[in-house]
């Protein structure tokens, strides 16, 4: 009695324990709204796996089919060795080109989408449709046109990497451009300096790190996807293998993919170790101008601990900088940076004159691909073709999620209980992601049969790598403040993770499966080409039969679906913020 006695009595008049406690904040009807959608995906997801109808037992009994296709190729074969080289050479060649193409051309676009440096809404809205325009339209498609409008050779696929990847590697650039530290840039403003100034010293040393790690990851992604572009045309690695398919030739054919594989490895491999190299070991700098400035900084040296260099003294001595190793190192590597660049555009062999004569046949083309049409095809049955090829997205998101959550997780340093997991992890999710999804979903196929099972399968297994590897990323970047607390209070490694690393990470999570999702729409539109069900069939009859208006409206189905899940990844950002 005398201990409630003296709660309910307060200098400032009775109060109950209740009353003591901070009133919790309403949940907005927003984020009510957002979280049903989010569960509403999951459940739809969850049925379209379902309706799919994924069967391990009955794989199993269908490996016969992949036994007998075995015995009929016999062994694997491959070119001869000087054509070998001479094609891994010109696929990495047009892959780089058309990648640092995108690259160049994203950064005005990015600039301008912006928040917080572009000129103004309208600007940021048309920046912003351009790169989810250049996203949603299938590098294959770009690629038929330029077939059509240039020579046959490198070039086509140049531009149709180039102009597709614009739309990743903007998004990215412009995120990073919005997650910057205002002070540079406002101080170079507030002196009088000039819009030029405040982007090439206020931005461009803290999202340079960014950039090149987006640049190299979308390189990867570009090197697997170059193999679909050599079914309509693209030289390379990717046309001797449709080549090798067509005429039955199934060992050559796979020996071509096996090196695809590989080649796609090493290049992860080598993306890595110059993301590794250009981010530093302290990945939880919270600013992107440390790691730049810090490239060796490691986990128990801190700036303060680090005094400035003897030679950065003053501007006299700042001129005779010292050729340290480190510095030699540096140059050594931006001398062949450039060396590499160079010798991609020797390789690809561009008919320049291309660009001069391509105007007279572009009336032409345009007039083969408008107006859009179905054609021969029923309205609604191409609608219930889009509806199936979002059900392999959403089946195949589904199920990267919990793998990608797991291996991701374990892949983490400030997660995986200890360096030898944490590699384990890493090397698994560089494996996966060097399979490209079309060699999969052909071998899967060929045991599966056509139809839906292939292409989702080969989605979840080729989302695994890419998903996991950004929320490994993610989860690295989290504040490591709350975590040092829980740790400090005596929490074990799972609290602190649910309790600390996830909760940060979420809105991460969030837009990286959105992004994952969207991804897989397109996926599962080309996996469509090569019998994984869906409206890629349609496709690939109407590119076949030059009926290149039924094309264009496939694509315009496909761009209505991509901003829909464009404009539900921005809601879903915004709400969890």
């Amino acid at each position: 009695m005398t201990l409630l006695a003296a709660r309910a009595t307060t200098p400032g008049g009775p109060a109950s324990p209740v009353s003591e406690r901070a009133p919790k904040a309403p949940i907005s009807p927003e984020r009510i709204a957002a979280s049903l959608t989010l569960l509403a995906l999951v459940v739809l997801g969850v049925l379209a796996v379902n309706e799919v109808g994924i069967s391990i037992p009955a794989m199993v009994q269908s490996w016969g089919n992949a036994e007998n296709f075995l015995t009929r190729v016999g062994g694997l074969s491959f070119p001869e060795p000087g054509d070998l080289v001479w094609l891994i050479a010109l696929t990495v060649g047009l892959v780089l080109v058309g990648t640092l193409l995108a690259a160049v051309l994203s950064v005005p676009i990015a600039y301008l989408a912006a928040s917080n440096t572009t000129p103004g809404n309208g600007w940021r809205a048309a920046a912003r449709f351009i790169g989810v325009l250049t996203r949603a339209l299938p590098d294959v498609v770009l690629a038929m046109a330029f077939v059509l409008m240039f020579s046959l050779g490198t070039l086509p696929g140049i531009l149709a990497i180039g102009i597709h990847s614009i739309g990743m590697i903007s998004k990215m650039f412009a995120d990073a451009i919005e997650q910057i530290d205002e002070g540079p840039r406002l101080a170079i403003r507030a002196a009088g300096g000039s819009k030029m100034q405040e982007f090439s010293a206020g931005i461009l040393p803290q999202v340079l790190p960014s950039w090149v790690a987006t640049v190299l990851h979308r390189n990867d992604i570009n090197l697997r996807g170059s193999v679909v572009l050599g079914y309509v045309g693209v030289a390379g690695l990717g046309l001797e293998m449709s080549y090798a398919f067509k005429a039955l030739n199934y060992g050559k054919g796979l020996g071509i993919a096996l090196v695809i594989f590989l080649l796609c490895v090493a290049m992860e491999i080598i993306s890595s170790l110059v993301r590794g190299a250009m981010l530093g070991q302290e990945r939880q700098t919270r600013s992107w101008i440390d790691r730049l400035l810090h490239p060796r900084l490691g986990a128990t040296t801190t700036a303060a601990s680090t005094g400035r260099p003897a030679w950065a003294a003053n501007p006299r001595t700042a001129v005779g900088r010292p050729w340290t190793p480190e510095r030699v190192r540096n140059t050594v590597a931006g001398v062949l940076a450039v060396l590499v660049v160079l010798g991609s555009v020797i390789v690809s062999d561009i008919n320049w004159l291309d660009f001069v004569t391509f105007w007279a046949k572009l009336p032409e083309v345009a007039a083969k691909f408008w107006p859009p049409s179905f054609g021969n095809y029923d309205a609604s049955a191409m609608i219930d073709a889009m509806r199936d090829t979002v059900a392999i997205a959403l089946a195949a998101t589904v199920l990267t999620l919990l793998p990608s959550l797991v291996l991701g997780s374990l892949a983490a340093r400030n997660v995986a209980p200890g360096a030898g997991v944490r590699g384990t992890a890493r090397f698994l999710l560089v494996g996966i992601r060097g399979i490209p999804e079309l060699i999969l979903a052909i071998v899967l196929v060929v045991i599966t049969g056509l139809g839906p099972q292939a292409g989702v399968i080969a989605l979840a297994i080729g989302g695994i790598g890419l998903l996991g590897k950004l929320i490994a990323d993610s989860f690295e970047e989290v504040d490591r403040g709350p975590e040092r607390a829980l740790r400090a209070v005596g929490a074990t490694r799972l609290q602190t993770y649910t309790s600390a690393t996830v909760p940060q990470g979420m809105q991460a999570l969030i837009g990286h499966s959105f992004y994952m999702l969207d991804t897989n729409i397109r996926a599962a539109t080309i996996l469509g080409i090569v019998g994984g069900g869906g409206v890629g069939y349609y496709l690939l009859n109407a590119s076949q039969g030059s009926r290149y208006e039924t094309v264009t409206a496939i694509v315009l189905m496909i761009l209505v679906t991509v901003l829909v899940v464009e404009g539900l990844a921005m809601w879903m950002r915004k709400v969890f913020r």
